[in-house]
């Protein structure tokens, strides 16, 4: 197989397209977190779970790290995923709509799944009430970053 230099471009600049797209999707969910009960936890919950700590004694400042390092992180996973789309469904707003519903449980499953039952301390109707900020939050962050990387996606 023979790549074209083009073709291996555009895909690179889309990834960078995705991180920039990722970090501004992240900005947006900052603007609903403080607004819903338990908005501001999740970043924490990652943060305690690295440290070891409770959620609520966790570094604030760690937590926005790790907050807009997976923001910016998963900005390449959904331009990945919207590749894989594209070659399923050809270029498109289904390939686009396919990448964010795909991507959606996959964000929500991580932390529900993984991240959160290793938090320290959280009784179970609280961790209910931080699955469903965690649901809103993503559903934000594709909310915004779909469209941004698929006007990306239209410029390369």
């Amino acid at each position: 197989m023979v790549l074209q230099p083009s073709a291996s471009l555009s895909v690179a600049l889309l990834f960078g397209g995705g991180v920039v797209a990722g970090v501004a999707a992240t900005l947006a969910m900052d603007a609903v977190t403080g607004r819903i009960e338990e908005g501001e936890t999740p970043p924490r919950i990652a943060s305690g779970v690295l440290t070891g700590q409770h959620p609520d004694f966790s570094s604030r400042r760690l937590a926005a790290v790790v907050h807009y390092v997976a923001g910016a992180l998963t900005g390449p996973l959904f331009v990945w995923v919207l590749l894989v789309t594209t070659g399923v469904f050809g270029n498109g707003l289904v390939s686009l709509a396919a990448a964010a519903v795909v991507c959606y449980p996959l964000m929500v499953g991580f932390f529900a799944l993984v991240v959160l039952p290793r938090a320290k301390g959280l009784d179970r109707r609280r961790m209910r009430r931080i699955r469903r900020a965690w649901t809103v939050e993503a559903a934000v962050y594709l909310l915004v970053v779909t469209p941004l990387v698929g006007v990306a996606a239209a410029m390369v």
